[in-house]
C-alpha cells in the first residue's frame, strides 16, 4: 500500500497560530468564588474543600483568569451544561489561555469530544465498534497478565512507587496495543500528557510547539501503518469513511490524540486514587480481600469520590443564565468531581462508601460526551485492583507526604510511596 496523499504534511511554519490568547496567569488565588484557578496547588492537591464551601456560598464562581471563566459545584448545574449543547461548544475542553477558532466547530481539533452536533454524533458512532465491552473483554487477559508482570518486578522490594511502578504502565500498555503503537514508547507517552493537560498556562506559541511534537509522532505512526497495515485502531481510522469518504487527516491524528491522551490519562488516575484510598484506609482494604466480590461496587464509588476528569465548554453567546452574566467565549469548567460531592445527589456525598448501591455518578462525564471508553476503563480499573489485592493485600502509605497530584483537568497521584507486606 503506498502513502495516502492525505497524510502528507505541510511545513508548520507556513501558518499562523491563531484563535483567542489571553494572559499567562498564575498565582495564590484571592477568593475562590471570584478569582478561582484548578492550576493552584491547593485545588489540585485537596480540591473537595474548595468545592464544599463555593456550593454553599457561590454555586457557580467566577474567574477573570484565562480570559474569563465560570465554575458550578452544584450537580444539577454541571448536568445541565453538560446537556445543553445548544448555548455550550466543546471546540475546546481544555480551559487555558488559548481559545481555537470558531471555524473549528463542529469537527473541533481531538474529534469527537470536540465535536458539536450534528457532526459529533456520526465521529462518534465511528469509534463505538473497538469499545464495546466484547471487544474489551478480549483485552482483558493481556491487561492482566501485564499487571502481574509489573508486581513481579517487585520482588525485594519493601516500598514501592504505585503511581509511577503501576499504575500509569497499564493504560499505557492497553493503549498502545489498541493503536498499534511500540509499547517501548511509553516514557513518550507520558511527555505528552504532561504538555497537553498540565502545561496549559504556558505561552501559546510553546503550546503549540508541544502539540506539534505529539501530532509528528501521530504521522510517523501513520505513515508507518499506511506502509504496513495491521489489525488495530489506527488502521481502522485510516481505512474509515464518513459521509462516503475517507475522513481528512486533522479528523485522523485528532481522534488518535484523544484516544492515547484521554485513554492513559483518566484510568491511570483512577487507578492511582483507588490505590491512595485503599493504602491510608486499611478497613476498606481488609474488607475488600475478604470480600473480592464487592470490588464491583467498590470500584465505582472510587470513580464517584475520587473522580479524576473536568472537562471544559465554551459559552456559544452572551447570555443570563442561572443568575450569571455570561459572555461569549467565556471558559465554563465542568467539574464532574464537584457534581459528585454534590450532597443534594449523594446521600453522605463526602464520605467513602465502598458498598454504596445506589451511585449514578458522573466520573464519565453527562450528555453526549460521556466517555466512551468507559467499558475499557472499568476493566483496567477493576484488572489492576484485582491483581493487586491478590498479590499486595497489605500496603500502607509509606510516606503520606510524599504523595503528589497533577495539575490541570486530570487530576489523580503522580507519586505514591506505599509499602508493601
Amino acid at each position: 500500500m503506498s502513502v495516502d496523499d492525505r497524510f502528507t504534511r505541510r511545513d508548520p511554519d507556513d501558518g499562523e497560530v491563531l484563535g483567542t490568547r489571553s494572559e499567562v496567569v498564575t498565582g495564590p488565588v484571592s477568593d475562590w468564588a471570584t478569582d478561582f484557578s484548578h492550576l493552584e496547588p491547593e485545588w489540585y492537591e485537596d480540591p473537595y474543600p474548595i468545592q464544599d464551601d463555593l456550593r454553599q456560598r457561590c454555586p457557580i464562581a467566577r474567574t477573570e483568569r484565562f480570559g474569563g471563566g465560570w465554575l458550578p459545584t452544584r450537580y444539577e448545574d454541571v448536568a445541565a451544561i453538560a446537556y445543553d449543547t445548544e448555548r455550550f461548544s466543546s471546540r475546546a475542553i481544555i480551559m487555558g489561555n488559548y481559545r481555537p477558532p470558531l471555524d473549528l466547530a463542529p469537527v473541533g481539533s481531538t474529534p469527537p469530544i470536540s465535536s458539536d452536533p450534528p457532526f459529533h454524533h456520526d465521529a462518534r458512532k465511528l469509534l463505538l465498534p473497538a469499545f464495546t465491552k466484547t471487544k474489551v473483554a478480549k483485552r482483558e487477559a493481556a491487561a492482566r497478565a501485564y499487571c502481574h508482570s509489573l508486581i513481579d518486578a517487585f520482588e525485594g522490594r519493601d516500598v514501592v512507587d504505585a503511581a509511577r511502578d503501576y499504575a500509569q504502565h497499564i493504560p499505557v500498555r492497553v493503549i498502545s496495543d489498541m493503536l498499534g503503537f511500540p509499547p517501548e514508547d511509553g516514557p513518550r507517552f507520558r511527555v505528552f500528557i504532561e504538555h497537553a493537560l498540565e502545561g496549559v498556562n504556558l505561552p501559546p506559541d510553546d503550546r503549540m510547539a508541544n502539540m506539534q511534537e505529539l501530532f509528528d509522532y501521530l504521522y510517523e505512526q501513520i505513515h508507518d501503518h499506511l506502509e504496513n497495515p495491521r489489525d488495530d485502531l489506527t488502521t481502522y481510522l485510516i481505512e474509515a469513511e464518513l459521509y462516503g469518504r475517507k475522513l481528512e487527516p486533522e479528523h485522523v491524528s485528532g481522534t488518535m490524540a484523544l484516544l492515547l491522551i484521554a485513554g492513559i490519562d483518566t484510568t491511570w488516575s483512577a487507578i492511582g486514587a483507588s490505590l491512595w484510598h485503599l493504602a491510608k484506609t486499611p478497613a476498606d482494604r481488609e474488607r475488600l480481600v475478604a470480600e473480592p466480590e464487592l470490588l464491583p461496587t467498590a470500584m465505582e464509588e472510587f470513580l464517584r469520590a475520587y473522580a479524576p476528569v473536568t472537562m471544559a465548554r465554551l459559552v456559544k453567546e452572551d447570555m443570563h443564565w442561572n443568575g450569571v452574566d455570561m459572555k461569549a467565549d467565556d471558559w465554563i469548567l465542568l467539574s464532574f468531581p464537584a457534581a459528585n460531592r454534590d450532597p443534594a445527589q449523594f446521600d453522605r456525598a463526602d464520605e467513602v462508601i465502598i458498598d454504596r448501591e445506589v451511585n449514578r455518578h458522573a466520573a464519565f462525564g453527562l450528555g453526549i460526551h460521556r466517555c466512551l471508553g468507559s467499558h475499557l476503563a472499568r476493566m483496567e480499573l477493576r484488572v489492576a485492583l484485582e491483581v493487586w489485592l491478590e498479590r499486595v493485600p497489605s500496603f500502607t502509605l509509606a510516606d503520606p507526604d510524599g504523595v503528589t497530584w497533577s495539575s490541570g483537568q486530570v487530576r489523580g497521584p503522580r507519586t505514591l510511596p506505599i509499602r508493601i507486606g
